[in-house]
């Protein structure tokens, strides 16, 4: 709901430039004499316009692709592997652009720690034995999708086609004003993204995001590859999951990228990537020896 007001500045505007032309010299004589007079409506008339190009400006994801990441907001680097993964340049310079792959567009971090409950879910302590591992809560599955949802509102007007914002208003007002019995409307995230790079913490982690995101089996495929090969690497498998892609050649100058990973705290973090160049297999890629076998089919 925080573009709400830009989605409702946006016709109105229009509508304000559409009657300003059809304005002929004596409308536009009786409009300024009014106007000198009439000191309320300066003021007015002056504050709307102000707020709302403050408020587009504010939100326009035009403004907000053209950021480069800093060393404040930047991902930790992912230095080489055994297995031969290549470590990834971050920088906010513009003269790096012509060596780099991507363009980081957008990153929303979602962080349910002032939640006990969320803190507590996935939690590292000691059992009775003295050991120390990793506690998951019963609640962890109710958690993990309710700060998927707040991630998702929060990235959807930034990234989605405004018909697809529309759509989901339009369903949002029915419901809550007429009280009707409509399905939420769930956006197209396809429309979006080129590539999907899922948290492969499990087989149903990535089933229910294939499911509640209308995705097709090919946007899945490289989390499923991932978790075949790697098995459970939390959040460092979305960095497999581009090296698949990249491997597979399917890298294309202008796609667009979406990783999205889980952890404890508790943390879903979205990070939004475009694709500067026609990205080829890299050298250094943890698939290199293997790249052709896959995709593998896999038992239920």
């Amino acid at each position: 709901m925080t573009h709400f007001l830009s989605l409702l500045l946006v016709p109105s505007m229009a509508v304000i430039l559409v009657q300003a032309s059809q304005m002929n010299p004596d409308d536009i004589n009786h409009l300024w004499l009014h106007l000198k007079y009439n000191l309320v409506s300066v003021v007015i008339c002056s504050a709307f316009l102000v707020f709302g190009t403050t408020c587009l400006r504010h939100d326009s994801p035009q403004d907000r692709s053209s950021w480069w990441i800093t060393p404040a907001t930047a991902l930790p680097i992912i230095s080489r592997s055994e297995s031969g993964g290549a470590a990834i340049l971050l920088s906010n310079k513009s003269a790096d652009r012509r060596r780099a792959k991507y363009k980081l567009v957008h990153v929303v971090r979602t962080h349910r720690g002032a939640d006990d409950k969320a803190f507590r879910c996935v939690y590292q302590e000691q059992d009775d034995a003295g050991k120390t591992g990793v506690s998951l809560s019963k609640d962890l599955m109710a958690i993990a999708g309710d700060a998927l949802k707040t991630n998702i509102t929060t990235l959807g007007p930034l990234v989605l086609p405004i018909s697809e914002q529309l759509l989901f208003f339009a369903t949002l007002v029915v419901k809550k004003f007429f009280n009707a019995k409509v399905k939420p409307y769930i956006p197209d995230f396809k429309l979006a993204f080129d590539h999907f790079c899922i948290h492969a913490g499990g087989r149903a982690v990535i089933d229910e995001l294939e499911k509640n995101l209308q995705l097709h089996q090919i946007h899945v495929e490289a989390s499923r590859m991932t978790l075949h090969r790697f098995g459970n690497t939390s959040s460092s498998s979305i960095w497999y999951e581009l090296a698949y892609t990249e491997a597979k050649g399917r890298m294309r100058k202008g796609n667009r990228v979406w990783q999205i990973a889980f952890g404890s705290g508790f943390k879903c973090n979205s990070a939004v990537w475009q694709a500067l160049r026609h990205v080829k297999p890299s050298p250094n890629s943890p698939w290199k020896d293997c790249i052709d076998k896959y995709p593998v089919e896999l038992t239920m």
